[in-house]
């Protein structure tokens, strides 16, 4: 058993609740490789700001449990070395979608879970929930549950269609399996695809995708029904186009990919979604870099190379997000 204190991490419980009264979202970046544990720790402690490592099971399994617990500790050594005396840094379980691996991550040093009961049943998606949080909640580790279904793909996760939340199932949800975030459907979605084109319009100007608005009404009604409760936004990269343009422009094909407006997420972090999950974003920063290098510099072949612009890329992408969409920067000095 490894305790996630040991390791100089924390738990979401104070954070959430710092965040819904200041009217922030906590940025939440998934990683699966050093140089973007790099660009986010870099990043958080240049703006202090409380961060979420976010680890899928995917990337677990690409990382190694045991390598990914150095990983974790170290990021917490890093950000000391760069002046961030105090940090604020949670190791997340993102998209857990079973006790088993939940359970295993909780022993490892994870300080917060997530379960992703949302395409079962609604009573089977309770009852396993309550039990990870009943094994977590021993350790003081936090659990994060899902209710109503994203579409779109990441990593192992996957559906057609979206169900948004109905915000008469969240009182009683949260309350028998005690949750401490709750992960809602109000229009996101994962992937760097967010919609399909017949669900967008097209600007006249640029023949660009503008992609319809979250259902800030559901998001209104839950927040009534649980009022002060930490919500948290899956699928919420903007998919920015500068990256998009500079992968079609060095060899890729990204046709009408399209992401969530910052201006919708501004208004969601003021509100009482304290945790705003971003992963395509970095993605596509990291494999713009590299093909731009790839495309000027087709005798390259020094990983360095081509991952330092790249973390680069991704650490201006972290700031920009933490200081300009989420309103984190400073909030934890």
């Amino acid at each position: 058993m490894v305790s996630y204190k040991e390791l100089g991490l924390v738990n979401t419980r104070d954070m959430f609740a710092k965040a819904i009264r200041g009217g922030y979202a906590i940025p939440a970046f998934n990683f699966n490789n050093m140089e973007q544990l790099q660009a986010i720790i870099k990043a958080s402690a240049d703006t202090k700001s409380p961060v979420i490592l976010q680890v899928s099971k995917g990337a677990r399994n690409y990382a190694n449990p045991t390598l990914l617990r150095y990983m974790a500790q170290g990021a917490v050594e890093y950000a000391k070395e760069l002046g961030w005396e105090h940090p604020q840094i949670v190791l997340h379980l993102d998209h857990g979608d079973s006790f088993e691996l939940c359970k295993d991550c909780v022993d490892l040093g994870f300080s917060s879970v997530m379960i992703d009961g949302s395409a079962l049943p609604y009573e089977e998606n309770i009852a396993l929930s309550k039990k990870v949080a009943d094994y977590a909640h021993q350790y003081d580790v936090t659990v994060e549950a899902e209710l109503g279904v994203l579409a779109g793909v990441e990593d192992e996760v996957q559906a057609e269609e979206s169900h948004y939340t109905r915000p008469e199932e969240v009182i009683d949800f949260s309350k028998r399996t005690g949750c401490d975030s709750l992960a809602i459907s109000i229009g996101t979605s994962h992937g760097a695809y967010k919609f399909k084109p017949e669900q967008c319009t097209r600007d006249p100007q640029t023949g660009r995708l503008v992609p319809p608005p979250l259902a800030f009404d559901v998001l209104d009604a839950i927040m009534e029904q649980l009022p002060g409760f930490p919500i948290v936004l899956h699928g919420s990269s903007s998919v920015p186009q500068e990256y998009v343009d500079m992968i079609n422009q060095y060899g890729g094909k990204l046709p009408d990919a399209v992401g969530i407006p910052e201006d919708q997420l501004r208004k969601a972090s003021k509100s009482a979604v304290c945790k705003i999950n971003i992963d395509s974003d970095s993605r596509l920063a990291f494999t713009a870099a590299v093909r731009k290098v790839f495309a000027e510099k087709p005798g390259e072949f020094d990983p360095r190379k081509y991952c330092g612009p790249a973390r680069d890329l991704m650490t201006e992408l972290y700031k920009h997000k933490i200081i300009n969409v989420l309103g984190s920067d400073n909030k934890a000095l």
